[in-house]
């Protein structure tokens, strides 16, 4: 099977997976049968200075001898991988390159800033094709992970920035930066224990398509797989990409019921009373796995206040302005999602501002939540005092406006 894109464009596949074994096994996938197949493989390690050092090694077949060694480098992953790309190209157009990044790599993020094109530099979008990102997810694991908010891991976005993060909020950024999520059949002994997994999955990014991982041996699933992992018609929209970087973005949520999974959308116009919010948090949280939104603080009115959790940790973190009327430095610099969110949102009063969270778990109750975050909006008497006011609000969780630091409740 041809995996390539034709007239001397390569066609690159993004993957990884919450394993070194099941990401192995799509690697295999990937690589099986193709001559014109080739799997580019980081792996990424602390360095002696700001920047990491980076490992990359190539397989595939007939490689030409200066392609198919190990290379290590100290620098910026992206504008490493980025001129290793553009080599691969080079020598061999019309090829399918399969990057293999680490766990320590934040996808999305991490991808936006490779393809990015610094001045002077050839953009690979000039080169390549880009599949939707591919993750494939050993679900027992995957579920043990979400519980882990004990133990920080570091991840890497791009440059020389780090984020250390809990296991179970790494866990769930790996599988909302998917386009395609592969999953290995069901084991009869716990098949009940995997459907549930899988549909969490959904929930958690109900974008993306998820596929079996079939046994090589079964040459007709495995081509099917392998068609439906670089369809020509499914490419990754790249300009999205930029909307990693933001922190207001369209929620996420399946409307439906899986295997008593569900995802619960909550949504107002009115700014919280951060001492409430402190108040309730145990109970909102109770039976969430995965939660995500943004908010509007009272005390804070001109911030975007960024909502994220991941088993039993709560982050609270300030994270930019929100988008003013008149404010043409702010929309210039927003992406183009955000900018079209921000207009059909918009309030002649209140701008871009609201609250937005998307709650994902089992046996969740959206009256009770709607309930207990609707108590938590300034009352009209509140409301009426005007921003001046607000700004005096005790807030427990970020603190007074000058310390924008991250909470974690």
């Amino acid at each position: 099977m041809n995996s390539g894109t034709g007239h001397g464009r390569n066609l690159l596949s993004v993957v990884c997976g919450n394993t070194t074994g099941i990401s192995g096994r799509l690697v295999d996938l990937l690589l099986h049968g193709n001559r014109d197949t080739l799997a580019l493989a980081v792996a990424v390690g602390a360095g002696s200075g700001r920047y990491p050092t980076v490992q990359r090694f190539v397989s595939g077949h007939d490689l030409p001898a200066d392609l198919a060694v190990i290379r290590s480098a100290t620098g910026d992953p992206a504008v490493i991988i980025r001129q290793d790309l553009a080599a691969i190209s080079r020598a061999l157009p019309g090829h399918h390159v399969v990057l293999v990044l680490p766990n320590s790599l934040e996808t999305t993020p991490f991808l936006a800033d490779l393809w990015r094109a610094p001045i002077g530099t050839t953009p690979l979008s000039r080169r390549y094709d880009l599949a939707p990102v591919t993750v494939a997810i050993d679900p027992r694991h995957f579920l043990r992970d979400l519980r882990c908010t004990h133990r920080t891991v570091t991840l890497r976005a791009g440059g020389d920035g780090t984020e250390a993060v809990t296991v179970a909020e790494a866990a769930a950024r790996v599988v909302e930066a998917a386009g395609r999520l592969v999953v290995p059949v069901a084991p009869q002994a716990d098949a009940d224990g995997h459907r549930a997994a899988c549909a969490l999955l959904t929930h958690l990014n109900p974008f993306a398509t998820l596929l079996r991982l079939p046994d090589l041996r079964d040459h007709r699933a495995a081509a099917e797989v392998r068609r439906a992992l670089v369809d020509p018609h499914s490419r990754q929209a790249a300009p999205a990409l930029a909307d990693a970087f933001e922190p207001v973005r369209a929620p996420v949520r399946r409307p439906l019921l899986d295997h008593g999974i569900s995802s619960v959308l909550w949504r107002t116009r009115r700014p919280l009373h951060p001492e409430r919010l402190a108040g309730c948090l145990a109970e909102v949280t109770r039976s969430v796995t995965r939660s995500r939104g943004h908010l509007w603080l009272a005390n804070r009115p001109g911030t975007v206040v960024t909502w994220r959790s991941a088993g039993r940790h709560l982050e609270l973190r300030a994270a930019g302005d929100w988008l003013e009327d008149g404010a043409a430095e702010h929309w210039r610099h927003a992406s183009p999602t955000r900018r079209t969110l921000a207009s059909w949102y918009w309030d002649d009063y209140y701008g871009e501002r609201r609250n937005e969270i998307v709650f994902t778990g089992a046996d969740l109750d959206p009256v009770r939540l709607h309930a207990i975050l609707n108590a938590v909006q300034l009352a009209d008497h509140e409301l009426a005092l005007g921003p001046d006011c607000w700004r005096d609000l005790p807030d427990p969780l970020l603190g007074g406006p000058g310390q924008d630091q991250p909470a974690a409740p």
